[in-house]
């Protein structure tokens, strides 16, 4: 079959349920996972063919689109600071607001060669710690998750990238202080609201673990409380916290670290124009 045909089939197939753009997206990002093939093929091969063989996977992959599987849990993997991550249903896709987090937290730290010694609340796919380590090479960095399968394909995922991490299975919520004291905390721990569920996305609401997604509507800021109170106690003098936050909840979420006596408190927005980081300094 014509290479460009499939792509003909994607958009009859997928255009009612994402936009055109997105399913071009999909196309090209399957062609070149299963294939070898860049974007730009059909315009220098536009009549290329393909075998049977070759098909399949794209054929079975546009089956799971149709059942709005996210596109990173179906190559199984994504992008993230220009390294790649394993991913699946037991991890949160990464997203480009959480790379804008890790990207301000090196902003911040001048010598690169630094021997900091930071944790990261919430593995999951390990992208922010496995990122800070691999930018921080004399970092000692620590990250703690609470399921056991989110830590495993974070473990995957330091492999990969060739950092060291140490990693600590607990729940946040359970632990009243640490055994050591860091230098930064950062932390993009559950946040949405379930009032949120109507205005998502259903491949977010039926693939992403909602155990890393959902907090209860009359208490959103469990996590923040709990590693504010944490870090508070902690952080080194003059330590960093940093989080990503709820877009509705920015004025609160600082309020919070006013209320432990953080300082140099700075609400930032992402690309998008959303209040989606916040940093603290501990006095």
């Amino acid at each position: 079959m014509l290479l460009k045909e499939i792509k003909n089939i994607f958009h009859q197939e997928l255009d009612a349920l994402y936009q055109k753009e997105e399913v071009n997206s999909f196309f090209y990002i399957l062609i070149e996972h299963y294939l070898g093939l860049q974007r730009f093929v059909l315009a220098m091969e536009p009549h290329l063919i393909i075998t049977k063989e070759e098909e399949s996977p794209l054929f079975e992959a546009l089956s799971k689109l149709r059942l709005q599987v996210p596109v990173q849990y179906i190559t199984g993997s994504t992008e993230f600071m220009e390294m790649e991550f394993i991913v699946n249903e037991d991890v949160l896709i990464p997203r480009p607001e959480t790379e804008e987090l890790v990207r301000w937290i090196l902003d911040d730290i001048k010598d690169h060669q630094s021997k900091l010694k930071i944790l990261d609340i919430g593995t999951g796919s390990g992208c922010i710690p496995i990122a800070l380590a691999k930018y921080l090479p004399n970092a000692e960095v620590y990250t703690l998750d609470v399921s056991e399968k989110a830590i495993a394909v974070a473990k995957q995922n330091a492999v990969l990238n060739k950092v060291s991490i140490q990693f600590i299975k607990e729940s946040i919520l359970e632990i009243a202080t640490l055994d050591e004291d860091f230098d930064i905390i950062v932390s993009n721990p559950p946040y949405v609201r379930e009032l949120e569920k109507a205005a998502m996305h259903e491949n977010v609401l039926k693939h992403e673990p909602a155990l890393a997604l959902f907090v209860a509507d009359d208490n959103p800021l469990v996590f923040y409380n709990k590693i504010t109170a944490i870090a508070a106690h902690n952080l080194a003098k003059k330590g960093s916290l940093y989080f990503e936050i709820n877009q509705y909840l920015g004025k609160e979420t600082e309020l919070l670290l006013e209320t432990h006596n953080f300082s140099d408190i700075t609400l930032r927005q992402d690309i998008f124009g959303n209040d989606r980081m916040l940093k603290g300094i501990k006095n």
